[in-house]
């Protein structure tokens, strides 16, 4: 130990203790604790015994830190899990991290409950959200697209002055429209009548209706809903000047006048009836959707399979010219 000091303090360095490296200062807590018990304090040192005991402090601090690190602990989540759960939390929001974890077991995946938890509060998602809160208005139509209709009324301006009242159903699942009819009073009587058609159209093709959406309009009366409530329909009306609880209706009244009504002058109320059935059988037979893959509502997509070098396509108007179908020759 006394010749390892001398070296130290042999070296260039007129300051020893500036010379002493981390080899240097192992060396000599280990030096220091090969002395008999006693003789350490006896030894000529070039430091503080305190010193020395706090490099001996130190060393055993960084040989259980190293210790530490060596063990890995629980292997990382893979990113795949990670956003299966987030997925999960965002397309379910009652789910909590034990109801997600529970899918996750369902699903043959492996992770802690609590890892769940921490991955749900990492993004920002409550692990533990409230459960006692109803489907909002567009998870309710969502889910229950199958089983639901809805009706409404749209005005056209006729050539000839006065207005016309044009009642149409549309089917939320499939997109398919029936216009029920025009009129210049729509009386309760005539909605009536067009309710009764339009419940033996909907059954007579084999729709599962549960749900009627319409607004608050005074025409839709009663009667009107008591047609639908006897056939076992429930009648959904929307809030107060809230069109979009109606949102399907509408954006059909906008394709109607975006591609019909507002490219041509309507003379008259029987003009008016011959191009809504025009515009009816080109929206339920031809024009493609979006969410329907583009396919149309009565009319399933073909097949991607063409012969680019053989197929033909032929156009056929509507509604004096204002609409086209491309159609494939056979």
């Amino acid at each position: 130990m006394l010749r390892h000091q001398l070296a130290v303090a042999q070296r260039r360095d007129p300051r020893p203790a500036r010379k002493l490296t981390w080899a240097d200062r192992a060396w000599l807590v280990l030096l220091a604790g090969l002395l008999p018990h006693g003789h350490l304090p006896r030894v000529r040192l070039i430091v503080m015994l305190g010193t020395v005991l706090r490099w001996h402090r130190d060393l055993l601090r960084r040989r259980w830190a190293r210790r530490s690190r060596r063990r890995r602990g629980r292997p990382p989540t893979h990113r795949a899990v990670k956003a299966l759960v987030l997925r999960m939390a965002r397309e379910n929001p009652g789910w909590g991290y034990r109801r997600i974890h529970g899918e996750l077991a369902g699903l043959g995946i492996k992770v802690a409950a609590s890892t769940v938890w921490e991955m749900l509060k990492a993004a920002g998602a409550d692990p533990v959200p409230a459960r006692d809160t109803g489907p909002t208005w567009a998870q309710f139509l969502r889910s229950q697209a199958e089983a639901i209709i809805a009706c409404d009324f749209v005005v056209i301006d006729l050539l000839d002055g006065p207005k016309a009242y044009v009642l149409a159903v549309i089917e939320h699942a499939a997109r398919r429209v029936r216009v029920l009819g025009a009129t210049f009073h729509p009386t309760a009587d005539w909605v009536t009548q067009q309710a009764r058609n339009v419940l033996m159209d909907i059954e007579g093709a084999g729709a599962g209706v549960k749900y009627l959406i319409h607004d608050r309009d005074a025409s839709f009366g009663a009667a009107f809903d008591a047609v639908f409530i006897a056939a076992g329909v429930d009648v959904i009306r929307t809030g107060v000047r809230a069109p979009r609880q109606n949102a399907i209706m509408e954006r059909w009244f906008r394709s109607l006048r975006a591609e019909l009504t507002d490219r041509t002058l309507v003379w008259n109320l029987e003009h008016l009836i011959r191009l809504l059935g025009e515009y009816e059988a080109f929206y339920n037979g031809h024009r493609p959707h979006r969410c329907l893959g583009q396919a149309a509502p009565m009319r399933p997509r073909p097949d991607n399979v063409v012969d680019l070098e053989e197929f033909r396509v032929r156009r056929r108007d509507r509604a004096g010219g204002l609409l086209h179908e491309y159609r494939q020759v056979a």
